[in-house]
């Protein structure tokens, strides 16, 4: 078995209706860019359908928290990539975190971590993972990502010192 994509990734149109006044993409738009590319990414590399999953387990992931950082404006007309990764999980909880880039990836436009709690349906009280999404979960824990509940910003900054590294490599212009 070929080993599974852990940072997958995509490229989204940012649509007309979805920016402000400035053909900025809307703030509270990152966030269904986000969440429905990570449902695109599931589905396409992971074979997972996040309703199915529910419907068979009985339980579901629900989102406690999200930190994002907008640092580049998104805007209208122009293509942007995401991608999505899962940079912890415990018995009964993940955090992913996703990136939006500009179309060639060497710009940060914005991050977000996503803190999910796995829960009981339709209880909503917090259930553990079954063995098999626990193994599953272990095999797309991305390395590298030192996750820290306060270390947010910290990573933002990792992430954008990372990218600008590679963009003078590559010889392009700040």
């Amino acid at each position: 078995m070929s080993a599974l994509v852990k940072t997958p990734e995509t490229t989204h149109h940012v649509y007309f209706q979805d920016c402000d006044m400035l053909g900025h993409l809307n703030n509270a738009r990152y966030l269904d860019y986000f969440l429905n590319a990570r449902e695109d990414h599931t589905t396409a590399h992971y074979a997972l359908n996040m309703g199915e999953l529910a419907r068979e387990q009985k339980a579901a992931w629900v989102i406690t928290k999200h930190h994002i950082s907008y640092l580049k404006p998104a805007r209208q007309g122009t293509r942007v990539r995401i991608s999505s990764q899962l940079i912890h999980f415990d018995n009964s909880s993940l955090v992913l975190e996703m990136q939006m880039r500009d179309e060639s990836g060497a710009r940060l436009l914005a991050l977000m971590w996503s803190e999910m709690a796995y829960v009981a349906m339709p209880a909503g009280t917090r259930t553990d993972h079954a063995n098999a999404m626990m193994d599953l979960l272990d095999e797309l824990d991305v390395e590298g990502v030192d996750y820290d509940p306060d270390g947010f910003d910290e990573r933002v900054k990792e992430v954008r010192q990372q990218l600008k590294k590679q963009r003078r490599a590559a010889g392009s212009e700040e």
